[in-house]
This record gives structure tokens, sequence and C-alpha cells, in this order.
């Protein structure tokens, strides 16, 4: 059915057919099979709007989980598997897979659930932060309930898992660290002490213990899993304060007691600078208590010299410049250090 609204003076030919209906006045109604062509694209684009939140939605979940925090703990646990495995069980170079994929899968939910119950406790300072500001929760695309929710749960798939994978002890440990994580550093230390970050560091150490003992869970061969996690607590502080350094403003608009809020940054950076002359030599006891090799003495003496001087660097020029480069390093220094035990423990076997 066509309506003509006015009567034009000529007839226009050619191939400007659809010109002609607009000059015209003509408006034809859309046809059943136009109708439903455009419903299908309608459709397709509401499939695709999902997809696109459903994306951002774990995109966003993923975030609060701090991927890189859950990679380095998780880097440390299998270090610490292997090294208690090519020490003491192993009797083929063969790792043990299941095994691994069992401390992975338990030791992420774990991490990964601190981290959520961390981000919905910070939640109002968080938001002060320019560092921070942009997370999902502070930005309000995760509401803080949903994250605590999400942070329960990850924790509780993380006992279940553990439980049914591992030994007690090990279960112990994860769960350990992630109670160190949510209520000592999060809940109690954080607002109230510039040592925050020294004590909540143990949450760290559980890792290593983590891993060590889903291999060996009995104590007289435990001594080894106790300096890889006070190896790690004396890294925490170097690589921690350099950040804190660069965030110092941050933490002072949330009145949070960093280091460098409370004492100053030049200060600051003397307790990095001194953390570090402390955590170089223990890192070499391990070569030097028998329990690792020439290949660790190598790795652990390099990575340590070069961390060293990322700090005298950072202690000299007092710029933040030199704060990010240390802060940077201190990083791949601890990945370093771990894989170093790893490939001394397999070439020792």
């Amino acid at each position: 059915m066509v309506h003509i609204c006015s009567t034009a003076p000529r007839f226009i030919e050619g191939n400007d057919r659809e010109q002609d209906k607009l000059y015209l006045g003509i408006h034809e109604e859309p046809t059943i099979s136009q109708m439903g062509k455009q419903a299908e694209i309608a459709e397709q684009n509401g499939r695709s709007a999902q997809k696109i939140m459903l994306t951002k939605m774990i995109l966003d979940y993923v975030k609060i989980s701090k991927p890189s925090i859950i990679f380095l703990l998780d880097f440390v646990a299998i270090s610490a598997l292997l090294v208690s495995y090519y020490s003491n069980v192993a009797t083929s170079l063969s790792p043990p897979m299941i095994l691994i994929g069992s401390v992975l899968l338990a030791g992420t939910l774990a991490s990964a659930g601190a981290a959520a119950i961390n981000a919905y406790i910070d939640r109002d300072i968080d938001v002060l932060m320019l560092r921070t500001s942009k997370r999902p929760v502070p930005m309000g695309s995760i509401p803080p309930k949903h994250a605590l929710y999400f942070g329960i749960a990850s924790l509780s798939l993380a006992f279940v898992t553990a439980t049914l994978l591992l030994n007690l002890v090990a279960t112990f440990m994860i769960m350990l660290g992630a109670f160190i994580y949510i209520f000592v550093y999060s809940v109690w230390l954080k607002r109230r002490t510039p040592w925050n970050i020294v004590i909540g560091g143990s949450a760290g150490s559980a890792a290593a213990l983590a891993g060590w003992t889903a291999v060996t869970p009995q104590l007289e061969f435990m001594l080894p899993a106790v300096l890889m996690g006070v190896l790690v607590f004396l890294w925490t502080p170097s690589h921690f304060w350099s950040l804190a350094i660069l965030t110092n403003r941050d933490y002072k608009a949330a009145g949070v007691p960093m280091l460098p809020v409370v004492v100053g940054e030049s200060r600051a950076i003397k307790y990095v600078v001194l953390n570090t002359l402390l955590l170089i030599p223990f890192s070499l006891s391990f070569f030097f208590l028998g329990m690792q090799g020439l290949v660790y003495l190598f790795v652990a003496s390099s990575t340590g010299a070069l961390l060293l001087v990322t700090n005298i660097r950072m202690l000299k020029e007092r710029t933040h410049a030199a704060a990010w480069s240390a802060f940077k390093y201190s990083s791949p220094y601890l990945t370093f250090i771990f894989l170093g035990m790893v490939v001394d423990s397999v070439l020792r076997f």
C-alpha cells in the first residue's frame, strides 16, 4: 500500500527511483521480509552487546583478582615444589604434573579470593588514590558486595580443592597466606602502622611453604622451605617500599601510613637500601648452607648485584624515575632467584 502526500509537476525517470519517492512524498511500508531482516539485525546487535558486557564483566573480576600477584605467588609455590621434589623424592626428571596442577589451582583460587576481599575492604581508600581509582570496585563496574561474595566463593573453592587434592599441611599453608593478607595486612595493619607491608609480607612466604609441603610435609625436611619463606619476607619491603615512594601522594591523600608517608621519601629510600643489603647475603646463604650449588650462586649474586645497583641509583638520584626502575626490577629479581633454585636442583639431580 502506498500513500501519496503531494502531486509532483513532473515524473523523473532513470535510476533515481528512491529520490523520486522522496520528491513525490511517497512512503512505502516495509514488507514482512524487510521487517524480519530488521528484527534479525536487532537481535544480532543485542547478542553482540551482551557478549561485550559479559567479556567486560569477566575482565573486571580478573582485575580485582590481581593476576600479576597471582603469577608471582604461583611461581614461588611451584618453584618451591620442584626444589623439594628434586631434592627429596624424585626418581626421574619428569615433574609431578598432577601435583603441580593441584597447587596451581588451589593457590590461584586462594590468591584471587584474598585479592577480591582486599578490594572490598579498601573500597573507601581506593577511590581516593590515582593508582587505584580506575579499578572495577571504585569505578562501580563491580558492586563492593559482589567483590566480597566472589572472594568468599574463591576462597571456599580453594579450600575444597586443596583438601581434596593436597595434604593437610599444604592446605593449611595456602589458607594461611590468604588469612594473613586479608586479616593481618588489610584489616589490622595497613591503616595503622608503617610496618604494615613488612609483617603483611609473610603472606607471600606462605606460598613457598605451600609448594614445598605439597611434596614433603614432614617437619624434618622443612628448613629449606622456611628459609625460602624468609627470603620472600625480606624481599617484600624492597619491592613495595619502592612502589610506595612512587605513590606517596596517593597514600597520603588516603591516610594510609606507608613508610614514605611517615618518614619521608628520602629516609624511605635509605630503608629500601638497608633492606636490600640484608636480602642479598641471605639469598646467598642457600649456597653456603649446601642447599644450592654453583648455578644458583651465580644467579643470586648477579641478580642481587643488579638489584643493589637500582637501589643505589635511587639513593643517589632521589627521583621517581629511579624509584620506578628499582620497583620494576624487584619483581623479576625474585622470579630469577627461584628459577635459579629450580635449575640448580634439576642439574644436581
